[in-house]
């Protein structure tokens, strides 16, 4: 007899709360032996602070979690480099299932993502790893990963700046060139240069905000002709006083209204300023997304699948091969590489293709022989068919040999 929902739920919270209670019981000083705490998580990449307080951390975010949506796998080829089969190896655990203790791959790949975007550059740090005492040009067992910021660049070496989970902080090591993955940003001229597109939009919508904190502020902003000539100090002091008691009636009157003479003439100048610096933004924020090969559609979710190709082919490959090549030629030795092992992305193409176009192109596939049903199903988010068929390149229109069938004897005495 199942038990109630009530008691389930009383016994999974007293399980919970009944083991910390245990290991306190224990050891109580486990609470200041586990090391530092944060309200935040504190390996997670800090943008600059101009990128923070602009829209550029909004094209960055699209474009990493379009970069981090796609797979990296550890795979070996065949004898005319095509992808043969995924290779079971502690690089493949990484990639796959768990790069660190802190994040999953797909926010490891999107952390790769904002901190190239960033700083112009990358370092996937390999923190844990095994090299073999007996031919190191294997290369490395890859037991964890990490996303570091590089600081400073010599000729071998890159000092980094990477979190630490044993003592739970970031912290800035040397490392070599060769065994630590150094990832360049494609776009780096586009995005990082000093004087690149996106750079010189950061420093206009700076700009921006710097003058419409200025027109918010709350001051008046007023000129005040007197109908004197203000020569001598008198006159001045004069002057002044008659300045402090409007701004007394300004201050001090409940609807914020004030008297003055009939021969006093007030001018208001925080009026909007006619400038064209809007006009730039415009014209810079339209150049970015040419030059990103990024449209409004694409940040807005409405862009079709030519655009949306268009989109994956000129910003997000380009990066992925960035990644992919860089990885690669660090984290695999010769002899690896020499025997067809490589790393690479896979992109689901069904992912943007509409329900009423599926039908379609499941047919062509499977008519072709391209993929089989089952592989088809996979895609649909449907269970594989118990079917032998299910798993067969056939094509189900066109009649299929029977292979149990028997050849007849020929007739005796032929």
């Amino acid at each position: 007899m199942p038990f109630p929902f009530v008691t389930r739920f009383r016994q999974a919270w007293n399980n919970a709360f009944r083991y910390n209670e245990q290991v306190l019981d224990q050891n109580p000083q486990i609470v200041y032996d586990i090391g530092p705490s944060s309200s935040s998580a504190p390996q997670r990449q800090t943008l600059r602070f101009t990128n923070e307080r602009t829209i550029i951390t909004s094209i960055y975010n699209r474009i990493a979690v379009d970069v981090a949506a796609i797979t990296l796998k550890h795979v070996h080829l065949d004898e005319q480099d095509r992808y043969d089969s995924d290779i079971d190896s502690e690089l493949t655990h990484c990639l796959l299932f768990e790069p660190n203790i802190d994040q999953g791959p797909r926010a490891f790949r999107q952390d790769i993502c904002m901190t190239l975007f960033d700083s112009g550059a990358a370092a996937i740090v390999p923190v844990d790893y095994t090299i073999s005492q007996i031919d190191p040009n294997q290369g490395m067992d890859i037991l964890s990963l990490r996303v570091g910021d590089i600081k400073q660049w010599y000729p071998r070496h890159v000092k980094v700046n990477v979190y630490n989970e044993d003592k739970g902080v970031r912290e800035e090591i040397l490392l070599e060139k060769r065994t630590t993955a150094i990832v360049e940003n494609p776009l780096y001229s586009v995005m990082n240069a000093p004087n690149s597109t996106l750079q010189r939009l950061i420093r206009k919508l700076s700009l921006l905000d710097a003058v419409d904190e200025q027109s918010g502020s709350g001051k008046l902003d007023l000129i005040i002709q007197l109908p004197y000539v203000i020569k001598s100090e008198a006159r001045r002091q004069q002057a002044e006083k008659r300045r402090e008691d409007i701004e007394f009636q300004l201050r001090d009157s409940r609807y914020g209204i004030a008297y003055t003479d009939g021969t006093e003439k007030i001018t208001q100048l925080n009026r909007p300023a006619e400038n064209n610096l809007l006009k730039q933004i415009e014209y810079l924020t339209n150049m970015l997304y040419g030059q990103l090969g990024i449209t409004e559609a694409v940040m807005n979710g409405t862009a079709d699948e030519a655009t949306m190709l268009n989109y994956y082919n000129r910003t997000i490959e380009p990066i992925l091969e960035a990644i992919k090549e860089n990885m690669q030629r660090s984290f695999l030795g010769r002899p690896r590489v020499d025997a067809n092992e490589r790393i690479q992305y896979f992109r689901d193409p069904f992912r943007f293709v509409p329900v009423e176009k599926m039908a379609d192109i499941a047919d062509k596939f499977s008519r072709n022989e391209i993929l089989s049903a089952n592989e088809i199903r996979g895609h649909l988010g449907l269970v594989p068919s118990k079917d032998p068929k299910a798993d067969q390149l056939v094509n189900s229109n066109m009649p299929q040999p029977n292979a149990t069938a028997t050849v007849p004897e020929p007739p005796s005495g032929s």
